[in-house]
């Protein structure tokens, strides 16, 4: 029996929610952007297709998509902060080269006598 047969009918959109939180988190954990960037139209559709008053049932599916989209949050922060270490390792040892190669002194003598 698959996912979405397990619960009722009012319950199946909100076990869609979870399935995609799982999936989005899936990317965010592998570190692919551009999957998850892609399943960003998936998400506004689920969430326009949900009641505007949930029922009563689904508030545990609801509170486990948001601990899945918090986990999600967690794991773009590290992946920024993970892009923002590397390209400040990538500056700093574009300037150690530089300054072997004396590009930095001729850059420092162009920026003075300008």
């Amino acid at each position: 029996m698959s996912a979405p047969e397990r619960f009722a009918p009012e319950l199946r959109p909100y076990q869609a929610i979870i399935e995609h939180a799982e999936l989005e988190l899936a990317h965010a954990g592998r570190g692919e952007i551009d999957e998850l960037v892609a399943l960003g139209g998936r998400w506004e559709q689920l969430v326009a297709e949900l009641p505007r008053t949930p029922p009563a049932a689904a508030a545990a599916l609801l509170e486990r998509a948001a601990l899945m989209h918090e986990r999600t949050r967690i794991e773009l922060i590290r992946l920024r902060e993970g892009v923002l270490g590397e390209h400040s390792a990538n500056k700093h040892a574009q300037r150690a080269a530089a300054g072997y190669s004396g590009e930095q002194a001729r850059s420092q003598r162009l920026d003075r006598s300008a």
